[in-house]
């Protein structure tokens, strides 16, 4: 049968043929979200001086 050696690298081809598959599905969903939070930051720090709050973020 197959020894534990034989197992880990089936396993590691298979995590690397299913990260090929939706990495970069993940890296665009990330980058939407990076941006998005970077938005509303910027949204609120505005809010803030708009209502006269100067207090570090």
């Amino acid at each position: 049968m197959f020894g534990l050696t034989e197992l880990a690298v089936i396993l590691i081809v298979v995590i690397a043929v299913l990260a090929a598959k939706k990495g970069p599905e993940l890296a665009r969903s990330a980058g939407k979200a990076a941006r998005i939070l970077k938005a509303e930051s910027r949204a609120m720090k505005e809010d803030r001086e708009a209502d006269g709050e100067h207090r570090p973020v």
